[in-house]
């Protein structure tokens, strides 16, 4: 049935896939909710065929920005999935995906589709029992039961009308294969917090300028990309074009040698020549490779890898070089940290006479949906499933990328000299800068220009962009004195910039002004706020002043008076002799107790050496008698 489905596809001539676009619209469903409905595309059997209504459900993990195909399988047992399941339904190898159909009631939603996710499920469709308009399934009332349910559920799920799910039920147990397509890219309203974007591009390095193009592209983009990714700011998917071959020249050489999975996704021969270099399947074997890393990558949650696999690959394993091949392939993979055979798993067998899944929804994916039209040249950058038009170069695809993002949200890379719009060139864009310097609040983003006080040198400013901004916080005085009154005479500099404390311009002590534009030198003199003892004489300085005493008399500033300088030079003399007396009593002092050491010591040694003569100690030998050898004698 697959395969007279698959000739019916080609005599037309075109690459028939259906697949659901998820038209997110929200329906009041009270004075209080909304149901968020989306469409439900049936794909097979073929008088199915079509769009239906469904309310996806407020758990689990809905595939927002992909797409998922299935195969509907109903339970002979257990239908409404209150209970575990006596055995699994997981997806075999090379099949597409179960979608669980389960009937409404006995217990909660979350419930159900939990008992599903143990058994294998990969999505559920739970058919409603009462025909009335689609709710969206939740939790009825607190439960603690059943809240571990909702926190554990990560597969999609959707609620279908009664009428919608018994011509499933029917078509199943007809023994028709019922399969449907779940398109989640166009649930996000935009713009939003998240952009989604997909490029359609080719692992091909042998096909010119626009191969050429496109590659530089990617290594150039691979940074921004990244850094978006990382951060969460974006959802990047690749795709790749194949085309089908059709039954007229399925036995062909061409065909043959440009196609795998018997002529079902073929590719361009890179040399345009079937008698060298490399051929066509083996451009799509790389084209599948890839998409596996990306889906492996994905699932170790670092999907970014796909680009430094595409660009290492490129460098490392080009046509002209003959390192086209799945060995250097490996060599790649393995140093990026996947697992080679996870992907080879992904891949499948090239030479079988079957549907590759994950070609089949590249093929799937190339029919055009809602506001984006068929994918049929290469390259082709769709954001937010609005194709992209314009030159394939980094400043303007980031700048279509950040278009995406609501004002204000926009991630750094969108704020970056990359696409700034040199507003600011014209009249600093009509914002503040500070005068005789470069200090601007004028920044060029891929909006337009907006004035935001700066941070410069470590000082930050503030105020409202337009026209004023000061430095705040420490260092602020290395910024044009922080805006504040600076004067230099006489070799002496003056400044009422205070580096702690509020950022208020504060004359210093000594002058008297409102410290942004002027600050006096205070005559205290004058005022007679210093040198006022009698015998004191005042002399104005520019920020200080000089006092003086008359005759012999020296001014002591501390206590504002004149004293004798006899009187000053006794003190001296009296000072120099009481530290000598000390010096001298601490040298004496030491020296006592070093003479003392001595003594003492002198004193034990020739105790020690009078007992060591007259009492002997019990480790010495003992002394040899001669008066017994003189009467031998």
């Amino acid at each position: 049935m697959e395969r007279s489905w698959e000739r019916r596809r080609r005599l037309l001539g075109c690459v028939v896939a259906v697949s659901a676009v998820l038209a997110w619209a929200v329906v009041p469903a009270s004075a209080r909710f909304v149901v968020e409905k989306n469409s439900l595309m049936v794909t097979s059997p073929a008088h199915m065929r079509g769009k239906h209504d469904s309310a996806i459900g407020n758990f689990g993990i809905p595939q927002y920005g992909g797409s998922m195909s299935g195969a509907v399988l109903y339970p002979k047992e257990n239908r409404m999935a209150c209970d575990k399941f006596p055995s699994s339904f997981p997806s075999k190898p090379g099949a597409l995906p179960t979608f669980l159909l389960i009937d409404r009631g006995d217990c909660v939603f979350a419930k159900k589709v939990w008992n599903a996710q143990n058994a294998g499920a990969s999505a559920v469709l739970v058919v409603d029992d009462t025909n009335e308009p689609l709710i969206t399934m939740d939790l009825p009332h607190e439960d603690a039961e059943a809240a571990k349910y909702i926190e554990n559920v990560t597969i999609p799920s959707a609620l279908i009308d009664k009428k919608f799910g018994q011509e499933l039920k029917k078509a199943i147990a007809s023994g028709e294969m019922v399969n449907v397509n779940l398109d989640w890219r166009e649930a996000v309203p935009h713009p939003d917090e998240r952009v989604e974007y997909e490029l359609w591009t080719n692992s091909n390095d042998e096909c010119g300028a626009k191969c050429d193009t496109l590659m530089e592209f990617i290594k150039e983009f691979k940074g921004a990309a990244q850094l978006l990714e990382k951060g969460g700011f974006s959802q990047f998917t690749p795709h790749y074009i194949t085309w089908y071959c059709p039954d007229a020249f399925l036995l062909s050489k061409q065909c043959k040698s440009q196609c795998i999975n018997h002529g079902r996704y073929c590719a361009p021969d890179p040399e345009q020549d079937f008698s060298t270099g490399y051929d066509g399947r083996d451009v799509v074997v790389e084209n599948l490779r890839q998409l596996c890393v990306f889906r492996v990558a994905n699932e170790n949650k670092k999907p970014w890898i796909w680009w430094d696999y595409v660009t290492d690959f490129h460098i490392r394993c080009p046509m002209k070089q003959k390192k086209y091949n799945k060995e250097c392939a490996d060599s790649v993979i393995k140093s990026l940290g996947l697992d080679t055979k996870k992907i080879g798993k992904c891949m499948g067998d090239p030479s079988e006479d079957a549907n590759n899944p994950i070609l089949k929804e590249e093929q799937d994916a190339q029919i055009g949906k809602g506001t984006r039209g068929d994918v049929t040249i290469l390259p082709t950058l769709v954001v937010n499933s609005r194709q992209y038009r314009g030159k394939l170069e980094k400043k303007s695809v980031l700048k279509a990328i950040c278009s995406g993002f609501e004002e204000t949200t926009e991630p750094a890379a969108c704020l970056s000299d990359d696409i700034e719009t040199n507003e600011c060139l014209d009249n600093n864009g009509g914002c503040w800068k500070a005068k005789g310097s470069n200090i601007t609040a004028c920044k060029d983003t891929f909006r337009g220009r907006v004035c935001e006080c700066p941070l410069f040198n470590g000082v930050q400013f503030k105020g409202d962009g337009y026209s004023h901004c000061e430095a705040v916080g420490p260092g602020r005085c290395r910024i044009n004195n922080g805006g504040c009154w600076k004067e230099t005479r006489d070799g002496s500099t003056f400044s009422a910039c205070q580096e702690s404390g509020n950022s208020n311009c504060q004359c210093p002590l000594g002058f008297l002004g409102d410290g942004n534009k002027t600050c006096e030198d205070i005559d205290e003199c004058k005022q007679k706020k210093a040198c006022q003892c009698p015998e004191c004489s005042c002399k104005n300085t520019w920020g200080s002043y000089e006092c003086t005493c008359s005759g012999d008399l020296l001014y002591i500033r501390e206590h504002d008076a004149c004293i004798s300088k006899k009187t000053s030079e006794a003190k001296a003399t009296w000072t120099a002799v009481w530290i000598i007396l000390i010096v001298l009593a601490v040298v004496a002092g030491g020296a006592y107790m070093v003479y003392k050491y001595r003594l003492r010591s002198y004193m034990d040694s020739e105790i020690r050496a009078i007992m060591a003569q007259y009492m002997p100690l019990d480790s010495q030998n003992d002394v040899p008698s001669h008066s017994h050898d003189a009467n031998h004698l």
